[in-house]
């Protein structure tokens, strides 16, 4: 053996060891000796007894068992309806959002550590070099919706939930079909139960265009497994370089200025620039989706064109990532709210979770209005689920406002003056575990001016909801919200 060089410190003989016995020679005593206190997180949200209770009613084994059951005991009928039920629970059975626990985040809305939060748990970054319109009402965005496709030179892409018959659907119909017969191709992806009722005008139009049309999911026996998971985007994107999305499909019931019953509020934004790639991303990928064709080239991915100084952060939100980013997206913005939260949205119907996370904000000193759909509402059952939760909302200091003109519908948050969204995901579960979803965010302090500016306008023609008053409803108006909120995640 070759002897130690002066200085060098001698190791010995490697010793064998086997690092399978390492570990249970350790006494547990010590093994979390030198480890950092771990603090307890604190969970979001309790569950009641009635939410128990219902998610026990809506338990697809436990119809089973009882289907199973009575066919053992030769109750042939009664084995038939159960099953029914197990099959129609099982195929219905609500995802949630996998966030259990608070977020203390030591930063606010206005800071670059919130950005980097808010595009690396989303996914989505944000993108410097936009221009962004906002459009109120069908009088705005309808027009300049359809001056966008007639300009168009390469491609136009629509993706829409909720595409219907009527003079505006023809008139869309038509645009789209003329930029068609000029060379342009134009790909319409539409939602098979949103816009069922597109027709065989709408339809005969396109086609003698030339446009191509594909439906998103339809529904098929053996396709019953993803039919609750539906595309509620409504994305219009031309030439892969302006993008419009927001609450309103097409319909006309959006037409005029939101003025009476039967003109619906609400509002569009429009991007211009090198974010609207990844809104054709959303609609390429669904594409794929339904259609086996990969979109490429320059006409739907042109090459990024700087057209203002706006950053834009595009949030695409798909249940099937299992961590919706429309949901994250809520989370971090409210969690990290210091001065105020203000928030339009026509279906909130916020689960255990979400009603806690603004009971916090609230008691940290956060003001938290709610601009919701009132008596006009194109939906029973979001209804009776909304006036069910006033009562925790209001009991936490949330302020609870309802529109009274006409159907408020358009998806907006304000955080502290300081970071904002419009697009389409609502204020419920369907839109935060079940349904594709599209919302732009941006930090520019003159389109967060704006857009302040119309909710405060707005604000003028509601009517406040007071605690004292919600706890005066009758007993048939309970009723009511407790048979509802048996299917509350899935309105």
């Amino acid at each position: 053996m070759a002897a130690s060089s002066p200085g060098s410190v001698s190791l010995g003989s490697k010793p064998h060891e086997s690092r399978r016995w390492l570990k249970p020679q350790v006494p547990k005593e010590q093994l979390h000796r030198l480890a950092p206190v771990r603090r307890k997180p604190q969970p979001l949200g309790l569950v009641d007894y009635w939410e128990r209770a219902r998610r026990l009613i809506r338990a697809w084994w436990l119809w089973l068992a009882v289907a199973l059951l009575l066919y053992v005991l030769d109750i042939w009928y009664g084995a038939a309806i159960a099953g029914a039920v197990s099959f129609v629970f099982y195929h219905t059975s609500a995802n949630a959002h996998p966030a259990l626990y608070v977020l203390e985040p030591s930063f606010d809305t206005d800071s670059a550590e919130f950005r980097n939060t808010m595009a690396g748990m989303t996914g989505m970054p944000l993108v410097d070099g936009n221009s962004v319109a906002l459009y109120n009402n069908g009088d705005e965005f309808y027009p300049a919706m359809l001056e966008a496709i007639e300009s168009a030179q390469a491609s136009v892409t629509l993706e829409q939930f909720i595409f219907w018959d009527g003079l505006v659907g023809r008139r869309f119909a038509e645009a789209l079909a003329e930029r068609a017969r000029e060379g342009v191709t134009v790909k319409l992806l539409v939602d098979a139960i949103g816009s069922s009722t597109l027709g065989e005008e709408v339809l005969r139009i396109l086609e003698a265009g030339g446009c191509q049309l594909a439906w998103f999911r339809p529904i098929h026996w053996y396709t019953l497994n993803r039919a609750n998971l539906r595309t509620h985007r409504k994305s219009l994107i031309v030439d892969g370089r302006m993008a419009f999305t927001g609450g309103a499909g097409l319909a006309d019931h959006w037409l005029g200025t939101g003025a009476d019953p039967n003109e619906w509020r609400d509002m569009e934004i429009c991007v211009t620039g090198p974010a609207v790639a990844v809104q054709q991303s959303g609609f390429a990928q669904n594409w794929l989706l339904s259609t086996g064709e990969i979109l490429s080239g320059p006409e739907f991915f042109p090459e990024p064109e700087r057209a203002g100084n706006v950053e834009v952060q595009t949030i695409l939100s798909s249940p099937t990532s299992g961590a919706a980013a429309a949901a994250t997206m809520h989370l971090i913005a409210v969690q990290s709210a210091r001065r105020y939260v203000h928030i339009a949205n026509p279906y909130f119907i916020p689960g255990s979770r979400l009603i806690d996370m603004l009971a916090r904000a609230c008691q940290r000193g956060v003001a938290v209005k709610l601009m919701i759909a009132g008596k006009h509402n194109d939906t029973w059952w979001a209804r009776q689920n909304s006036l069910r939760l006033y009562g925790s909302l209001l009991e936490a200091g949330v302020e609870i406002y309802e529109f009274q003109p006409t159907m408020l519908h358009q998806k907006t948050m304000i955080v502290d003056g300081a970071w904002a969204t419009v697009g389409t995901a609502n204020f419920d579960n369907r839109s935060f575990a079940l349904s594709e979803e599209t919302n732009v965010c941006f930090h520019d302090p003159a389109l967060l001016g704006a857009l302040e500016s119309t909710f405060q306008a707005d604000l003028k023609s509601c009517e406040r909801i007071e605690l004292s008053d919600w706890r005066k409803r009758g007993l048939f108006q309970r009723v009511k919200e407790v048979a509802a909120s048996l299917i509350e995640d899935q309105v």
